[in-house]
């Protein structure tokens, strides 16, 4: 907390106990480990590729998403 007051940030923390402030991002990565990053990639590059192909290749644009109404 200190950290972020010396450089002017404002922790955002819902009350405790309370886990839904990161509901939708635990969301995309159990969803990005089970469909695209499930192995060992050769090198950092063909991982950044991959996973930058599946994000704005497929997921945003195709893969329907239950919060959108099964929707892309």
């Amino acid at each position: 907390r200190l950290a972020l007051a010396k450089k002017d940030f404002k922790q955002s923390m819902s009350r405790k106990g309370n886990c839904w402030d990161n509901a939708v991002a635990e969301s995309f990565f159990a969803t990005l480990k089970r469909e695209e990053a499930f192995g060992v990639y050769p090198t950092k590059k063909q991982a950044q590729l991959s996973i930058a192909s599946y994000v704005h290749g497929f997921y945003n644009s195709s893969r329907l998403h239950s919060a959108l109404g099964y929707r892309s």
